[in-house]
C-alpha cells in the first residue's frame, strides 16, 4: 500500500483535481450507450490524452477511466467477467502518465455507484455490494493506483459497502457523494449527514466531500456545510462546470474557465482541500483553476451571498439541513458573467 497520497496531503496547502472524464470523451469520439472502460484496452492513446490533458493543465491527482468498473455496470455491455483486466488495464496508462510527469501526480482509481438499489429499498444486499467493490478495488490495486477515489454515491449503504470493499483490498481512499435533489443526495443523505456516516467508519477515508450534483454555486454551499460540522477530516470539492443544457442535441456546460478558477479559490476558501471539477470540466478550465489556486491568496470564508453574486443563484432554496432561511435571501444575488 503506497503513502504517496497521505505525503501529498501533508505537503500541499491545496490539491488540484482533475476534470471530466465523460465530456472529455465523448470530444474524442465516445458515443452515448458506449462503455468507457472499454476504452482502457481498445482506445489507449485516448485514454493516455485523457489522464495526460489533466496532468499538463497542472493538476496533482487525477481519476482512472473505470468509473463504471463494477461488474454490475459492465454487465449493461457484457463485460461483467472483465472486471480486473477493464480496472487493472485504466490504473497501468495512468500510472504511465503519472510517472512520466516529472512531479509527483496521484493516481486515483474511480469507483463509481453499482446502480442497483440496496436492500430493503432494493435488491442488491450487503454483501453482493462488498464483493463487487471489493473485485473492482483489486483491480485498481494491481494496477498501480495511489489510492481508491469512490464517487457520485447517493446511499449511505453503498458508501458503506465500498468502503467495507476497500478495507479487505488494503487500500486507502477517498469518498465522495453527490448532493443533486435541493441539497440532499437522491437518497436524502445532507452534509452533516455524510460527515456522521464518514466518521462512523471502521475505516474512513482519507478525505470525503462532494461532487457532481448541479452548479458550482450549491457545491459550495454543501462544502459549507462540512465544514460547518466542525470536521478536522479534509474535504473535497470536484463541481461541474456550470449548469448544464441541452443545445444543438447535446449537453453544454455553461461554466468559463474564468468562472471556474473563481470557484476553485472559493471553494478552498470555504473550506475544501481537494478541488477538481466534474461534468464538462475542461483541461482549458484546469490550467484557470490552477493559476488562480497559486496566485489568489487565501480569503475569508464565503458567505452564502458572496457564492451567488460570483458564481450564480442556487438551483433550489434549501441546503437541505431545513434551516433555509439564509438561501432564500442567497438565491435573490445577481450573476455575474465571468
Amino acid at each position: 500500500m503506497t503513502n504517496a497520497f497521505s505525503a501529498m496531503l501533508s505537503s500541499h496547502d491545496v490539491i488540484l483535481a482533475d476534470g471530466a472524464t465523460g465530456t472529455n470523451l465523448f470530444k474524442m469520439g465516445l458515443q452515448s450507450g458506449d462503455a468507457p472502460e472499454l476504452w482502457n484496452t481498445t482506445e489507449q492513446d485516448k485514454i493516455r490524452a485523457l489522464y495526460k490533458g489533466s496532468v499538463d493543465a497542472g493538476s496533482d491527482l487525477f481519476l482512472t477511466n473505470t468509473f463504471g468498473g463494477t461488474a454490475a455496470r459492465l454487465k449493461l455491455h457484457d463485460a461483467q467477467g472483465r472486471v480486473r483486466e477493464l480496472n487493472r488495464a485504466g490504473a497501468e496508462l495512468g500510472r504511465e502518465i503519472a510517472d512520466k510527469a516529472g512531479r509527483k501526480v496521484i493516481v486515483a482509481g474511480s469507483v463509481g455507484p453499482t446502480g442497483e438499489i440496496m436492500q430493503p429499498v432494493g435488491n442488491l444486499s450487503h454483501a453482493a455490494a462488498v464483493e463487487m467493490f471489493h473485485e473492482q478495488a483489486e483491480g485498481l490495486k494491481e494496477g498501480g493506483v495511489d489510492v481508491l477515489w469512490l464517487e457520485t454515491i447517493s446511499a449511505p449503504e453503498e458508501y458503506r459497502a465500498a468502503a467495507e470493499a476497500f478495507a479487505l483490498a488494503d487500500m486507502p481512499w477517498c469518498g465522495t457523494m453527490s448532493f443533486d435533489t435541493a441539497g440532499r443526495t437522491m437518497m436524502g443523505v445532507t452534509s452533516a449527514d455524510m460527515v456522521q456516516l464518514v466518521e462512523s467508519l471502521p475505516n474512513p477515508p482519507l478525505a470525503f466531500g462532494a461532487n457532481c450534483g448541479t452548479g458550482a454555486s450549491d457545491i459550495l454551499r454543501t462544502v459549507l456545510g462540512f465544514a460547518a460540522q466542525g470536521t478536522e477530516r479534509p474535504i473535497i470539492s470536484k463541481g461541474n462546470a456550470g449548469i448544464p443544457k441541452y443545445v444543438d442535441g447535446h449537453i453544454h456546460y455553461d461554466g468559463t474557465p474564468d468562472l471556474m478558477a473563481v470557484y476553485a479559490t472559493m471553494a478552498r476558501d470555504a473550506g475544501a482541500k481537494i478541488i477538481g471539477g466534474c461534468c464538462g470540466t475542461m483541461p482549458e478550465h484546469l490550467v484557470k483553476m490552477r493559476a488562480a489556486l497559486d496566485s489568489t491568496p487565501r480569503g475569508e470564508r464565503p458567505t452564502l451571498e458572496q457564492i451567488v453574486e460570483a458564481l450564480g443563484a442556487f438551483t433550489s432554496a434549501s441546503d437541505g439541513t431545513g434551516d433555509d432561511g439564509g438561501e432564500r435571501r442567497a438565491r435573490g444575488g445577481r450573476r455575474r458573467r465571468a
